[in-house]
């Protein structure tokens, strides 16, 4: 950038981190976010996405010198919408400076105009008045009362005239409002963009959420705002490693959200062990976003779908681990998960140095400890990665991922975590995410054992229960959740999204962790029992709505 003087408004291409150079412009930030230490920075507004971020000098570059190189080195379906983006805000600004040029023209001359004409008014009137002066010298009484007549409408025109000559009257088409030069945006809420380029406002208000896409941009914004009780909705899928000031790991949101074509894949070779409900659609997505991906599953008619869509077959798990540099697995419980790294050709014997191993089931503290242990023993890296989500969410990539262990393991995973979730979160130590996710699922579980009861009594009590959900969906606890769990037990459709069985687990291991620290855990102990009943009635392989069942029978 030596030589090169950047300032507010200006469009720029902007490096994030690993990522490549992305189209931005130069704007004001919220008053409320405070600007990070150190070098120089701007902050930019990225083309195509909802991102903001502080960028440093030396990784920003002048639009328009650079468009062409960069043109040649990015081909993605997501950066290309970036680019004619900028062409559109362009043409729009371009566009009012033309109608402002225009007006600025078309307002001068009407002014000269105006004055002519005025110059000329005043000459007519001067001589009409010496005409009637004469009149009056010859002329009776009459004459002088045309002459008052005369020069009091003189008097009352003139001024009125004076005043419509002087006003700055526009002709032509008046200028579009500022807001119609707003830069274009493509709609996140979608996981793949399918229309024209939509606009937003300028400046984002505080409530909104600023997002930062550098993974390696150490301040990440929402924690820098004053309110951090801001409510933030992950819809990009960059990720972004988070850390305090003081250096130590920051328990944030990594912004992350997965459009095709934007992911550049890493070039590690993969490896994924397990193909559930959840495994399935990760390994899809980590397929359609151009990884090398090489499966394993215990029932080995599932991987053959994962074959045809260009995966490789691992035979057995210390084979795949062997073969792969980052082996990320994905099964039911504890026992399976332990099976997994210890039984007969399990993981632990394709562990070597340097080697990489994510676990990613739902597990307690302990298990996943103990996991760790072995494979850093054996000279590998351990990281936890359990999601938040279900079937439908991991098919669209749209999982939350909530890790924990080897940082810079987490940091390696970066295109593997954007292809298969909207968001993820680095929580520390081994453990952390375990813990945390067992809390999800225990709220989570207990919400949707209270919905059934509420649907129950409803029916029990003559209300109806369609009512109530159209009640509930137009209030505070309104949400995806709600609206479809209530639809499955109002269409008697139970089909698994997440199974009930696992859920039932989640929460036997939250009341143990509980336990474990002496905490009281009632309204999950409530839940559980329900559940339980449930499996009793041979719900388990049934989706977790399916809990309405023990409340009818």
């Amino acid at each position: 950038m030596a030589g090169v003087s950047l300032r507010l408004g200006d469009l720029v291409w902007g490096k994030l981190g690993r990522y490549p150079p992305w189209p931005g412009k130069i704007v004001n930030p919220p008053k409320d976010l405070k600007k990070p230490r150190g070098k120089k920075c701007f902050f930019v507004k990225f083309f195509g996405t909802e991102d903001h971020a502080w960028i440093k000098v030396e990784q920003l570059k002048p639009y328009h010198p650079h468009k062409e190189e960069m043109i040649k080195i990015n081909k993605g379906k997501r950066f290309q919408q970036a680019v004619d983006a900028v062409e559109e805000f362009l043409r729009k600004t371009k566009g009012k400076d033309q109608a402002s040029s225009h007006n600025s023209t078309e307002e001068k001359n009407w002014r000269n105009s105006s004055e002519e004409r005025g110059k000329q008014s005043a000459g007519e009137e001067k001589r009409k008045a010496s005409l009637s002066e004469g009149k009056v010298k010859k002329g009776t009484g009459e004459g002088k009362k045309r002459v008052s007549s005369v020069s009091s409408e003189r008097g009352s025109k003139s001024p009125l005239k004076r005043a419509q000559d002087q006003s700055p009257r526009k002709r032509g088409r008046p200028p579009k409002d500022e807001k119609d030069l707003t830069i274009p945006e493509s709609s996140t809420v979608k996981r793949v963009m399918t229309g024209t380029v939509a606009g937003f406002k300028w400046p984002p208000s505080v409530s909104e959420p600023v997002k930062d896409s550098d993974p390696h941009f150490h301040h990440f914004l929402l924690s820098q705002t004053e309110k951090p009780a801001v409510c933030y909705q992950a819809i990009t899928k960059k990720l972004k490693i988070c850390e305090e000031e003081t250096g130590s790991t920051s328990i944030q949101a990594a912004d992350s959200t997965a459009v095709n074509g934007s992911i550049t894949p890493t070039d590690k070779k993969i490896g994924f062990l397990g193909l559930g409900l959840m495994g399935s659609g990760i390994v899809s997505n980590l397929l359609k976003m151009g990884h090398t991906v090489t499966v394993w599953n215990r029932t080995a008619e599932k991987c053959d779908l994962f074959i045809q869509e260009g995966a490789r077959l691992g035979r057995t798990p210390a084979e795949v681990v062997s073969t792969c540099d980052i082996t990320f697995a994905c099964v039911s419980d504890p026992k399976a998960a332990k099976d997994l790294v210890l039984g007969p050709s399990g993981v632990l014997q394709g562990i070597r140095p340097g080697k990489c191993y994510v676990d990613m089931s739902t597990v307690d503290a302990d298990t996943v400890t103990e996991l760790a242990q072995v494979i850093v023993s054996r000279g590998g890296r351990f990281l936890e990665a359990p999601v938040s989500g279900n079937q439908q969410l991991s098919n669209d990539g749209m999982l939350v991922i909530l890790a924990a262990g080897d940082r810079g393991l987490y940091e390696d995973c970066s295109s593997c975590f954007q292809a298969m979730g909207k968001t993820s979160f680095f929580l520390g130590e081994v453990g952390n995410a375990a813990k945390m996710m067992l809390i999800v699922n225990m709220v989570q579980g207990s919400f949707m054992a209270t919905i059934a009861e509420g649907l129950t009594l409803a029916q029990v009590t003559g209300q109806s229960q369609q009512t109530l959900l159209d009640i509930l969906n137009q209030g505070q606890l309104a949400s995806i959740f709600l609206d479809q769990k209530c639809q499955n037990i109002l269409q008697g459709n139970f089909k698994p999204d997440f199974y009930l069985k696992y859920i039932q687990k989640d929460l036997r291991l939250a009341i143990a962790l509980g336990d474990s620290v002496n905490h009281p855990t009632p309204m999950a102990a409530a839940a559980n029992e329900v559940y339980k009943r449930a499996k009793a009635l041979d719900q388990s392989d049934n989706d977790m709505s399916a809990v309405y069942r023990a409340y009818i029978h």
